[in-house]
């Protein structure tokens, strides 16, 4: 039996928000449940005529303030009741990111009966108290599952399968206001459920209010905690049989969140700045240490790819060390946007082609990989080539790091595009630009998010793996010259700059597409190879590369 979806969306004082919300989850083909918690006459009279006005959304009113808890507990048995298997809890304050709906449901898809929640990357509108406050609960749910695999148990957009939640709903008494969503987090942790985490951007809208009442809410929150701790004591024999798998991050690479935080990446570019790139080097070891330690997912990937490009069973000291390179890596972005690396130390392997192409009026398309630091080609080139040169990126899942890169890039920064935010208008404005002379670059060796969804299976270190064909559409679409770039770090301070000619042109015949977008990817996938097997720690893609887009 296949998995269906709703949305449960409680609401108490934010309710000018709902349309919006409510209106993008309808473009997602999604029915929605609003559980009216009591709202005075502005905010139930907007709710009802939201109900009217849109057949998908169903409206269930409470006369009095019940809490969030037991809004969302309503919000859940109406969804069971009419038949969904799994409900999509989202708050009406307006602070999540909304593009992050699909990364959830299809990890949910793949992991039916975990918990998948999303897990916050906060912009600079964060209140610094809510943040502090936060890591005092993530202590406790530490102590409360005597384990570190709920990184975050307050957030309020999560995929309830609804059975069992309903389950927990019926044995015990769960926390009915703001204490809700840790308190049941926690008790489906005890009852075997895995929580999986999304990264999800969450912003605060100026002039949001929140439910939070500072004294009354504290109280409750601490009570929770007593209660928790104290039911774990007595059950313990319970939770420990009961622990749940561990599922790892298989799913698509932007599903992996950034696991740096913001203070620690400035620090290291602080570092970086006072003491060179000889001492920063040293300051990372125990940094990646730490996260080396505790990145399982990507600790197994890093050694899988390592045996293939290798060729032999690879130790953890070689994982190691390419945690350590992929560290060096973001320490040279650093170090080359701040001006710290001259331009003598980037090395051309073939200078005639670059400045054939730069000499040629016609825009081009730079098909570039995760492979070595094209941010160092990208700064070291900045002077070259400004204001020509376009990046279509997928940043979300790393925005500290991105965030520190676009405030030493400065203007640079600027020449970004998201691709989850591609649509015919960008491809419009694209055009445009490969006419006016520009260079568009576009990463060839991920699986894709919001391009094009269709991949090709070719062979890669000697195994099947997805290519993405959004990059070979977007070539035939921009009828423009393709090369491919790879700037690789050759000893401890230069760098190769590889910029070759792929074709003056992608022609994707209508009658042999496939065909065609498959020739172009194996000779891609060659030359990549070719680059890992040169330097095999600078490829630094740090999830299951020959599985992850198989389902795209």
């Amino acid at each position: 039996m296949s998995n269906s979806y709703c949305v449960v969306i409680p609401s108490f004082g934010h309710w000018a928000l709902l349309p919006q919300i409510v209106d993008a989850l309808i473009l997602k083909n999604l029915p929605v449940i609003v559980v009216d918690d009591g709202n005075a006459e502005d905010g139930r009279t907007a709710i009802i005529n939201l109900g009217n006005s849109r057949p998908s959304v169903e409206v269930i009113r409470l006369e009095k303030n019940c809490g969030k808890g037991v809004a969302v507990r309503i919000g859940l048995e109406r969804a069971f009741n009419r038949g969904f298997s799994h409900a999509l809890q989202i708050d009406a304050d307006g602070q999540h990111d909304l593009s992050s709906v699909e990364a959830l449901m299809n990890v949910s898809e793949l992991h039916p009966d975990a918990l998948v929640s999303g897990r916050p990357i906060y912009d600079e509108t964060v209140p610094r108290a809510r943040k502090i406050g936060r890591w005092v609960t993530h202590v406790w749910v530490f102590i409360e599952t005597l384990s570190l695999r709920i990184v975050d148990s307050m957030c309020g957009f999560r995929i309830y399968p609804l059975a069992t939640t309903l389950n927990i709903f019926a044995r015990d008494r769960v926390g009915k206001r703001m204490d809700f969503d840790t308190d049941i987090m926690v008790r489906m942790f005890w009852c075997g459920v895995a929580p999986v985490f999304v990264p999800v951007r969450v912003t605060y809208p100026v002039g949001n209010r929140s439910n939070f009442r500072m004294w009354e809410d504290n109280v409750l929150i601490s009570l929770m905690h007593t209660r928790l701790v104290s039911t774990m004591i007595y059950r313990l024999g319970t939770v420990l049989r009961n622990r749940p798998p561990r599922i790892e991050s298989s799913e698509h690479w932007a599903a992996l969140g950034e696991r740096g935080a913001r203070w620690g990446l400035r620090l290291t570019s602080l570092v970086s700045r006072l003491f060179g790139r000889r001492l920063s080097s040293a300051f990372l070891l125990p940094i990646v240490f730490y996260f080396w330690v505790t990145g399982a997912a990507q600790r197994k990937s890093s050694d899988y790819y390592l045996c293939k490009v290798l060729r032999h069973p690879v130790g953890g000291f070689q994982t190691y060390l390419h945690f350590y390179d992929f560290a060096l890596r973001a320490l040279d972005a650093f170090r080359a946007w701040t001006g710290q690396i001259p331009h003598s130390h980037l090395v051309f392997k073939n200078e005639h082609s670059l400045a054939n192409a730069a000499e040629d009026s016609r825009g081009a398309l730079l098909i570039i990989s995760h492979h070595g630091n094209v941010e160092v080609a990208r700064a070291l080139l900045s002077e070259k080539l400004t204001g020509r040169l376009t990046s279509i990126v997928h940043t979300k899942h790393a925005l500290n790091y991105n965030r520190l890169i676009a405030h030493h890039s400065g203007d640079d920064a600027k020449s970004m595009i998201q691709v989850t935010d591609f649509g015919p208008e960008t491809a419009v404005l694209l055009q445009e630009r490969i006419a006016r002379g520009e260079w568009i670059a576009i990463a060839g060796d991920r699986t894709p998010v919001g391009l094009d969804g269709r991949v090709c299976t070719v062979d890669f270190l000697g195994e099947p793996a997805p290519f993405p064909q959004g990059p070979w559409v977007l070539a035939n679409l921009l009828a423009c010259p393709v090369y491919v770039l790879f700037c690789t770090r050759d000893g401890n301070v230069g760098w190769t700059l590889t910029f070759d000619l792929l074709t003056d042109r992608v022609r994707l015949p209508r009658a042999c597409r496939e065909e065609a977008v498959r020739r172009y990817i194996c000779d891609y996938a060659h030359r990549l190879e070719e680059e890992c097997h040169k330097a095999p720690l600078q490829w630094y893609n740090f999830f299951d590369f020959w599985h992850a887009g198989r389902r795209a």
